[in-house]
């Protein structure tokens, strides 16, 4: 039996402290790249001054003969590039391949001070973020890191789905969870070949009329994922931890991954990956509050004063219950505004 008050003792002699709150900082979309591709990598100094989190990518859509090829060149970028206050994070291969353990030991005793959060694929049970937890703390002790690196988890299998809130409770540097919809997909042996977003197969029919059983019936096409989603919204909330949902394959179709995007910005993500630069855009519009809803939060929060009690505001009754709620969305908006020029002007924040 472990007594509680261990669970923010370092695993490793030497290691940092764990943290005790994951730091909110702002993740809107976390962006790939293949730091083997060159032209690619060039272009990272770039791309960071319009995203929040760039992720340098080791695992899947990179080919085994580039694989040391892109480990070499996220470290080459983690030493020399200049992100700003872009967050830099990479995605380790996973824990079953001949790849991982390079990946961790390489990345975080060469450049550990650069990498904010590790992401860790397939996972499947709390088991293996307690192997990532230890091994880390005996790099970061090796390294003489000041900071532990933080954690991310892929739910990409239905054992991982079936085991979230164990995993988002499993380790202090637990950082938050992503959705992995292809390969959940082929693990639910689900019947689409789509990268995340909806399918025309999925839905739901309104019922005949009773006047007329050859009138058309309407249709709407249903989310796949949002029992899932739902379910690591719940599970990140309850352990303090950040929820994402992850790709969107369609790189073409804008609509729908916007429209994907803000179903899982309404339900609580914080951000989404994005694969191509068409999709840090709309990262960045959707998961930053409106500013019609923003300014109506104020409002609410200025005309509620110490927050108890009950008002009506144009005709709507307000209580302490809408005030948690708009607090949510001017908090999130305040902190977006400090890195957002933009955004604070149109929110109204003042220079």
């Amino acid at each position: 039996m472990q007594s509680p008050k261990d669970f923010f003792k370092p695993l490793a002699i030497g290691a940092p402290t764990p943290i005790r709150e994951v730091p909110f900082r702002p993740s809107r979309m976390i962006h790939f790249f293949d730091p083997s591709n060159a032209k690619m990598a060039a272009k990272v100094p770039e791309i960071a001054r319009k995203t929040d989190v760039l992720l340098g990518n080791l695992e899947d859509a990179i080919q085994a003969d580039k694989k040391e090829a892109a480990r070499e060149g996220f470290i080459e970028i983690a030493k020399t590039a200049d992100l700003g206050d872009c967050q830099l994070w990479t995605r380790v291969n996973s824990l079953d391949s001949p790849w991982v353990l390079d990946d961790l030991i390489r990345i975080v005793t060469e450049v550990g001070d650069k990498v904010d959060v590790i992401m860790i694929p397939k996972v499947e049970g709390p088991w293996d973020i307690h192997y990532v937890d230890r091994l880390l703390a005996q790099l970061e002790a090796r390294a003489g890191l000041e900071r532990p690196i933080l954690v991310h988890a892929i739910l990409e299998t239905a054992l991982g789905v079936a085991n979230v809130e164990a995993i988002a409770g499993a380790s202090p540097r637990m950082q938050g969870l992503s959705l992995g919809p292809a390969d959940l997909a082929a693990s639910r042996r689900m019947k689409t070949t789509r990268v995340g977003g909806g399918h025309p197969g999925y839905l739901v029919r309104t019922d005949p009329d009773p006047s007329d059983e050859n009138a058309p019936r309407a249709t709407f096409q249903q989310d796949l994922w949002h029992y899932t989603m739902a379910r690591m919204v719940d599970a990140c909330a309850a352990h303090g931890i950040l929820p994402y949902y992850g790709p969107f394959g369609d790189i073409k179709d804008v609509v729908a991954c916007e429209d994907q995007f803000r179903n899982a910005f309404l339900l609580g993500c914080v951000g989404a990956w994005s694969l191509h630069p068409v999709q840090i855009e709309i990262a960045r519009r959707v998961f930053s509050p409106p500013v019609d809803e923003v300014k109506w939060a104020k409002r609410v929060i200025e005309a509620m004063g110490d927050g108890t009690g009950a008002v009506m505001i144009d005709g709507k009754m307000q209580d302490d219950a809408t005030v948690k709620q708009c607090k949510v969305v001017v908090e999130l908006a305040e902190m977006l505004a400090k890195k957002d020029p933009e955004l604070a002007a149109a929110y109204g924040f003042g220079g």
